[in-house]
């Protein structure tokens, strides 16, 4: 499952640095997370850190990005090999 943040985000600029993955950038109005990048922070929190700051819980499962726990770790580990070692 991939998160997803509504048109109800107010642009406060909290989750974008939360993100392990670099999954949310802000788009032409409120912030958007790429699906593909995200991991609902599998393999680095136990709960999605974007949710747990946001101020107007605005950042619910997205429907269209169903995946499973495994399918996430899998992601992670795959994002992780593509990041390369960190220094």
């Amino acid at each position: 499952m991939a998160l997803m943040i509504t048109d109800e985000c107010i642009n406060c600029d909290v989750c974008e640095p939360e993100c392990p993955n670099q999954a949310i950038y802000l788009g032409q109005e409120i912030y958007e997370i790429d699906p593909k990048k995200c991991t609902e922070c599998v393999g680095h929190f136990d709960e999605p850190q974007c949710v747990q700051v946001c101020p107007v819980a605005c950042i619910p499962i997205n429907p269209a990005h169903i995946e499973s726990r495994e399918t996430l770790w899998q992601k992670y580990q795959r994002l992780t090999l593509l990041a390369g070692p960190l220094v």
